[in-house]
């Protein structure tokens, strides 16, 4: 901005330009509410040997589960298979989180304690699932896209005030369906306002790009699409200012397609991964929780067992469904005289993908089941 002022000198008048600089204002990045908590939140989970039970399954998806070994799909028995799994002895000696479904965030124990606070008492954090699910995407080969932004924010209020610490945003990528461009954008940046709208409620986010295993692709088409989908991911999450270090990210395990002919070892999809994850993600990231996506209760333990082989810069462990509950409940069944065997399994489970978490799973002295649990078009 120029401005003319008037100079004398020995009595001449002498006309000058000054020159006023106006100054751009720093942008300046406030400390937000919940910062110091969110903080804490997230260090908990991740301390050695912890991981993340996934539960949050739909009332339609886990009514088809207890369908599956003879049990109706009503609230109750939703709620008494649920019960046994957060009732767990010592549930929390490797789960550091729970994922709820809204439905079970609040419900309570046959004695009248709340969920919330029976998992409380096992040092587990509760999380809940917010968004509203898969919808398909308009002028794309099948493709899909997740809703839910619409009024999160005020729903997110709601859970933290129920006791929810912690959330889960799950967004897909199907490799025989593309990718097209805008169907990972779209994931990317759902993924990205999500987790900024959540940690400004409090809830620590847990951001979800599932690459499909859909598909007869190789393990080197994977690796191709996941760098693409992740390295779009963490350009909107910091497009966003969402805090690495106060979110945890669940992604699908770099691996070849359920219907590739040619499988791979623990060892190649471990080296996949982690050359993934050094390339696109952040070391300051609270924690890598991987989804099993349908790999069978024994390849998600090995496979995570081969990536912590040798120190990463982040946390890298679990956040399993199927691969932890599969077996427990096939064994319950709905029967109340079994609940102690079917929660020993759980345990069990929990142990060795702890000890998976550490580096030192045995699978030589590991009972657990290699049969895969893998469902083409998995819906959540």
């Amino acid at each position: 901005m120029l401005a003319t002022a008037s100079t004398t000198y020995a009595g001449a008048k002498v006309a000058a330009k000054t020159t006023t600089v106006t100054k751009r204002a720093n942008v300046i990045t406030r400390a937000g509410q919940y910062d110091d908590e969110l903080l804490q939140t997230a260090q908990n989970m991740t301390k050695p040997g912890k991981g993340i039970l996934a539960m949050d399954e739909s009332n339609a998806t886990c009514g088809s589960r207890l369908e599956g070994v003879g049990v109706e799909n009503t609230e109750e028995n939703r709620r008494r298979y649920r019960e046994l799994l957060i009732t767990t002895p010592n549930l929390g000696e490797y789960i550091g989180g729970a994922i709820l479904f809204e439905e079970t965030l609040y419900q309570s124990c046959a004695d009248g304690t709340s969920f919330v606070d029976a998992l409380k008492k096992q040092g587990v954090y509760p999380g809940i699932k917010v968004d509203k699910g898969l919808r398909p995407l308009a002028n794309s080969n099948g493709e899909s896209w997740c809703q839910g932004l619409d009024g999160l924010a005020e729903r997110a209020a709601e859970y933290y005030k129920q006791g929810a610490r912690f959330c889960k945003w799950r967004s897909v990528v199907s490799i025989p369906a593309g990718p097209s461009k805008i169907a990972v954008t779209d994931c990317a940046y759902g993924l990205a306002r999500y987790a900024a709208i959540c940690q400004n409620a409090g809830l620590v986010p847990i951001v979800e790009p599932e690459i499909l295993l859909d598909g007869d692709h190789d393990i080197d088409r994977n690796f191709e699409v996941a760098s693409m989908v992740w390295a779009e991911t963490f350009k909107y999450l910091a497009d966003n200012n969402v805090k690495f270090d106060r979110m945890l990210l669940k992604p699908s395990m770099v691996a070849p397609g359920a219907d590739c002919t040619k499988k791979s070892n623990a060892k190649e999809v471990a080296e996949y991964t982690l050359k993934m994850l050094n390339s696109r993600v952040p070391p300051e990231t609270a924690g890598i929780m991987f989804l099993s996506g349908g790999l069978s209760e024994l390849d998600s333990t090995m496979y995570l067992n081969a990536m912590n082989q040798s120190p990463n810069p982040w946390h890298v462990s679990f956040s399993y469904a199927r691969a932890l509950q599969n077996s427990v409940i096939k064994e319950w069944s709905g029967s109340d005289e079994r609940i102690a065997s079917a929660q020993a399994i759980l345990k069990r489970r929990t142990v060795e993908n702890g000890q998976a978490q550490l580096g030192k799973f045995d699978v030589t002295k590991s009972q657990t089941d290699g049969a895969s649990v893998y469902e083409k078009g998995y819906v959540y």
